[in-house]
Formats: C-alpha cells, structure tokens, sequence
C-alpha cells in the first residue's frame, strides 16, 4: 500500500500517532527533504527502511519510486511537510496513480498554520474581530487566478495566513496595504513554527519588512487584528445568560421562574 502522510510542522512529537504507525512499518519513504525535519525519520524509520530525498528529484522519479513499491508489495511512504492538503502538490502524484488503478491512502498532518498559532496562543476566529480566515499565497512563479490576488483578497480584511511568500514580505504588505487592511494592521512572520530554531517576529503592516531579519522561506506570515493582544471579545458560548443544547443560560431561567 502507498501512503501520503504529513509529517507535521516540524516538531518529531506533532506528528499523528497514525501517521507514526504507519511510518514505522514503512520499508520505503520518499520524504520532502527539503521541508521535513529529518528528526521524524530518526524517530519512527526502520533501520531497515529504504529512504529516499525527493529534493532534488522529478515528478517522473518520485513516481516510479512509489509505483515501484507498489508492484514490489511493500509499504510505501510518501511523507509532506505539514498537512499534503496544503501546498503539498499532491494531486498530480494522486492523479498519476488513479491513472493506474493503483490504490492510495492519506494520512492528515499538523499544518504549520497551527503550530504558528499555538506558538503565538491566538485564536484566528476571535469573536467581533474576525470569523474567517483566508489561507493563500503570494504570486510568484505559480500564478494566481485573477480573482485570488492579494489585493482582492484583503478586502475582507480577515484573518490571513500566507504560505510560501517570506522572501516577498515588503510585496506581500504592499499589496495588502493597497487592498483595504490599514499600514497598522498587526502582523507576524513565524519562521519554521515548533522546530527548536523557531523564530517569531511581530509587527504591523508597515512595519514587518524592516524587522524580518533576511527570513526568505520556512515561514508562515500571519496578518489581523486577531494578532491584537489588546482586543478580545468573549464568546457567547461560554456566556452564562447564553442558552444553547446543553444549557439554559441564567436570564432565561428567571424568565421561567419569573412566568411559573
């Protein structure tokens, strides 16, 4: 069987224990060498294990590697960085091999959207702030559809997280600048979210450029006023006049009194 697992943020401990299983009877894995921390495969590889960089190989390699293992009847990995679903250009490894009638499996992973979040102990839906949350990308050699550039997208004004646009920061926030969010909007730059060299850099709009310190990639850059540690609305969950299935919230029980 051939498995696309995410291996995570970074750290060897956030990684699911489903993935770990499998990773641990795996006896081929084609990691993300470039972005996987080579940790996960001391932790939970075989010693028997064959291990293959995917760095600096092609579509066509990583293919054959995988198609091999298949034929072979070994357990095969193909381990991502963070969540496969997220920037991990999955589907034409999926396509391929749906072409072949060859079955596949995905085990999901701890994005670093959330490790970035965890690290900073925010919340992207803050009540009265934002209830959305954009997940995008600076254009660069991958272009954008029209509709999706950044200075459409900042229109919202939501909370947003960009993958893969670091090196593009004085871009990224002139775009956003231009697009609706106001130059004190506040933001933040987490370069390589729950790994020990983990950095966190915070900021507004204007600002973040000057104080990025030469970050070009591994970063995740983070943009709203839920990053605002002076703004918080309580939620009306937890509200204790708030009625919902599993409680009656105190106004309404004196309602009810006050009626019967």
């Amino acid at each position: 069987m051939i498995y696309f697992i995410g291996a995570g943020p970074g750290a060897v401990d956030l990684i699911t224990v489903r993935g770990a299983e499998i990773l641990r009877k795996a006896q081929r894995i084609i990691y993300a060498g470039s972005l996987v921390n080579p940790e996960v495969l001391s932790a939970y590889a075989s010693s028997e294990c064959e291990v293959f960089d995917s760095s600096s190989l092609t579509l066509e390699e990583i293919l054959a590697l995988l198609i091999d293992g298949h034929n072979k009847g070994i357990i095969t990995v193909r381990l991502h960085s963070g969540d496969p679903a997220l920037y991990g250009a999955v589907r034409e490894q999926f396509e391929a091999l749906r072409d072949k009638n060859i079955p596949f499996e995905v085990v999901p992973g701890v994005s670093s959207l959330f490790a970035a979040s965890a690290s900073l102990k925010t919340e992207y839906m803050t009540p009265e702030l934002s209830q959305t949350l954009i997940i995008s990308r600076l254009e660069g050699r991958t272009p954008m559809p029209e509709r999706e550039k950044l200075s459409s997208l900042a229109a919202h004004r939501s909370s947003l997280a960009l993958f893969l646009s670091a090196g593009m920061l004085e871009n990224v926030c002139d775009e956003l600048i231009a697009g609706g969010y106001d130059k004190n909007t506040p933001a933040a730059v987490i370069y390589k979210a729950s790994w020990p060299e983990e950095r966190i850099l915070r900021g507004t709009l204007e600002t973040l450029p000057e104080i990025s310190h030469g970050i070009t990639k591994s970063a995740i850059i983070l943009v709203g006023e839920f990053l605002n540690e002076n703004k918080c609305a309580k939620s009306r969950l937890y509200d204790k006049n708030f009625s919902h299935e599993f409680r009656h919230g105190e106004a309404e029980s004196i309602k009810i009194s006050d009626d019967t």
